[in-house]
């Protein structure tokens, strides 16, 4: 187990990690408003704008992983800060890429680096490390649901500043405050980890992935994060579009997002709260299983604006909720010692999802007209992902603690 002497105070671990939170997944939250404004400007496809956004989301997931390593063995501070500048070069690129290549480059490659380095595998990685075992699902929730806010308070914000700015200058605004996450960092700088400055570890980074892929309770949790991917970033990216093509105001699909993180930040601080006194895959079978009724209920009921901000509200409770007992349970099962990067992992599953999500509903809507199939398919795979995480043995794995150099 890593030991660290001094951990950071609870309450600044938190402060400041769900501050970068809130900055990170609130900027990403409201990007769907950009389809319609970007695509129309450019003359682009729908499908254009949401391939970019799947790169994003693949890109997130995929460097995650090695965001995790390097926050584990030298600490969050480094990760975030580069994370930021990233952010910031990204939302330019975003706001002034005349290409497709270049609107991939910018929107998908840096931006989706940059959420690498600053949501929640690394936050995460050091709330497990500063906060005892007996609050850390309950501190997950907290930052959760801090995402969340940010999704409340960042999507309307994001509204008025394309209304008021245009979408050109409202992008620019955002990577400036991407920037107010460097400060932030310096709150979660922890003591230089690894083997130099006493800190010690079970296993190096090649037996931790060995063991995790081998474990049947990590690719269970691996495929339901899928599901969760998919189902949400679908949402988020396409929803304001499917909206406004049902005739409904463009603010509707402002205040829809705006509920989702409204609600999302009493669903996520629940999930964490009784991730402390329940099994983690009850928990998650019942997230899963929800989604798939709301949904339904949703697709059958006539689209109104009352519709609309119900399902909204449902689907805040169950959005982000996941994540809590997601990582709790990884972290429970593998340990702490590369806790960032086992998370990594299991969030490029959830990333793979989002891609596919976004994606096709970008490349069937061009050719169908509809977002039919996606809705449906949302619905299956969310019955899916509850059945398999009931397996799941939140039992932690024992091991003889050794030194090692790497």
């Amino acid at each position: 187990m890593t030991y660290q002497a001094k951990p950071l105070s609870i309450t600044q671990v938190l402060i400041c990690g769900a501050a970068i939170v809130t900055l990170s997944m609130g900027i990403r939250h409201g990007f769907g408003m950009w389809l319609q404004p970007i695509t129309q400007t450019q003359n682009w496809s729908r499908e254009t704008f949401a391939f970019a956004l799947a790169i994003q989301n693949l890109m997130w997931g995929f460097s995650g992983i090695f965001a995790g390593m390097v926050a584990d063995r030298f600490g969050a501070f480094r990760v975030i800060v580069g994370g930021a500048v990233l952010y910031a070069l990204g939302l330019i690129g975003m706001a002034y890429a005349t290409s497709t290549l270049v609107f991939s480059l910018t929107t998908g490659v840096l931006i989706g680096m940059a959420q690498a380095g600053t949501t929640y595998a690394v936050v995460y990685g050091v709330i497990g490390r500063n906060v005892s075992a007996s609050r850390r699902s309950w501190a997950m929730g907290v930052a959760a649901a801090a995402g969340s806010f940010g999704q409340f308070l960042m999507v309307p914000t994001e509204g008025f500043l394309i209304d008021s700015l245009g979408w050109q200058t409202a992008l620019v605004a955002l990577s400036a405050a991407a920037l107010m996450m460097i400060p932030l960092a310096w709150g979660l700088r922890e003591p230089q980890l690894g083997s130099a400055s006493g800190h010690f570890r079970e296993q190096s980074i090649v037996q931790a992935v060995r063991e995790a892929f081998a474990h049947r309770s990590f690719q269970l949790l691996m495929a339901g994060f899928f599901v969760c991917g998919f189902q949400v970033v679908f949402i988020a990216v396409h929803m304001p579009s499917y909206l406004k093509d049902h005739g409904l105001p463009a603010q509707v699909a402002s205040y829809s997002l705006a509920l989702i993180g409204l609600f999302n930040v009493f669903g996520t601080y629940a999930a964490g709260m009784l991730g402390q006194r329940m099994q983690k895959k009850y928990i998650l079978a019942a997230i899963y299983f929800s989604r798939s009724v709301a949904i339904s209920a949703f697709l059958w009921v006539p689209l109104t604006p009352v519709s609309v901000y119900v399902f909204s509200a449902v689907m805040g409770l169950l959005w982000l909720s996941t994540v809590p007992p997601t990582n709790a349970a990884v972290a429970h099962i593998f340990g702490l010692s590369h806790f960032s990067m086992l998370g990594g992992f299991v969030f490029f599953s959830h990333q793979i999802g989002s891609f596919l999500g976004v994606w096709l509903g970008g490349y069937l809507y061009d050719r169908l007209g509809s977002y039919d199939i996606l809705w449906y398919s949302a619905i299956a795979l969310g019955i899916v992902a509850a059945l398999l995480n009931l397996p799941i043995r939140e039992v932690a794995i024992g091991r003889t603690p050794r030194p090692l150099t790497a």
